[in-house]
């Protein structure tokens, strides 16, 4: 299979994640417990893969703490707020808000790592700023509800995102992914656990978590670095760009969300503005 159709079907169960999540929501499980679930129950798949496949040996002691980092940051922090950005505000909205993961790489790079700040990374992050400003000053939508709280929790939601270009990437450069996976997930359970409440659960919560963590967690990060594999970074990213017009798309079909023209312009912006951010950066590690 083309790597590039490997990273859009990823692409598409990412974006099921906001059917998936709003539908266990609706049925009284909180947004804690389902990022908890799909942290520890997605993460003994890829140990379960790992075990299989010999991919579990720990490199270097030093690292640990890195995965510590990555699971806090990419794990706990990244499954949780954007749950409860998607409780608060709605699918599009917390989707949009995700996606401002890439002006949070070009800040931190450029404090913690001394990264330059060239001309289109100061783009992207401006384009970010009227964005977000445009989405939230736009106020309610169909569907999308603006508040403090929902905007918090996706901006938050796009921080979390950012640890996986600045610290994911570092351990993807020696430990395979599915090792990284194995890793990370189970001690971002671990840092979401004080902050759930367990609830009785249907057949139907089951049935969508069981989807949430097969479809949109351990395949979904599995196909996504098979294709990446063999795809050029730049491109590869123009396709996984995809997910937040395929998510707004399917919160339509399935829940009425509709933005308001100048929401609508806000998002359009957000999304501009990660691919420039990405592709950017995609183009300065293709270099290194």
């Amino acid at each position: 299979m083309s790597p590039y159709l490997l990273i859009l079907l990823a692409a598409l169960l990412w974006a099921l994640i906001g059917v998936f999540t709003a539908g266990i929501l609706a049925t009284g499980v909180t947004a804690m417990e389902i990022a908890f679930w799909r942290a520890l129950l997605g993460g003994a798949l890829f140990v379960a893969h790992g075990m299989l496949a010999g991919h579990l040996r720990l490199h270097r002691r030093r690292d640990i703490g890195v995965f510590a980092l990555f699971g806090i940051f990419g794990v706990s922090l990244f499954f949780s707020a954007y749950n409860l950005a998607i409780d608060a505000g709605g699918i599009s909205l917390a989707v949009v808000l995700l996606y401002t993961a890439p002006a949070f790489v070009v800040i931190l790079a450029r404090i913690f790592l001394k990264e330059k700040l060239t001309a289109p990374k100061l783009v992207a992050v401006l384009l970010v700023i009227a964005g977000v400003s445009l989405v939230t000053f736009a106020g309610d939508s169909a569907g999308v509800t603006v508040t403090i709280a929902s905007v918090g929790w996706g901006l938050a939601a796009g921080v979390g995102y950012a640890s996986f270009y600045v610290v994911g990437k570092r351990l993807l450069k020696h430990y395979h992914p599915v090792a990284v996976y194995a890793y990370v997930l189970p001690i971002g359970a671990v840092g979401i656990l004080p902050f759930v409440e367990f609830a009785p659960k249907t057949t139907t919560a089951w049935l969508l978590l069981g989807l949430l963590i097969v479809l949109s967690t351990y395949l979904a990060y599995l196909v996504y670095y098979l294709g990446l594999r063999r795809a050029e970074a730049s491109r590869a990213v123009l396709v996984a760009s995809t997910e937040p017009v395929i998510a707004a798309s399917l919160a339509a079909i399935f829940f009425g969300e509709r933005f308001g023209l100048w929401a609508a312009l806000g998002a359009g912006m957000v999304v501009l503005a990660s691919l420039i951010g990405v592709t950017t950066a995609g183009r300065k590690h293709s270099q290194d």
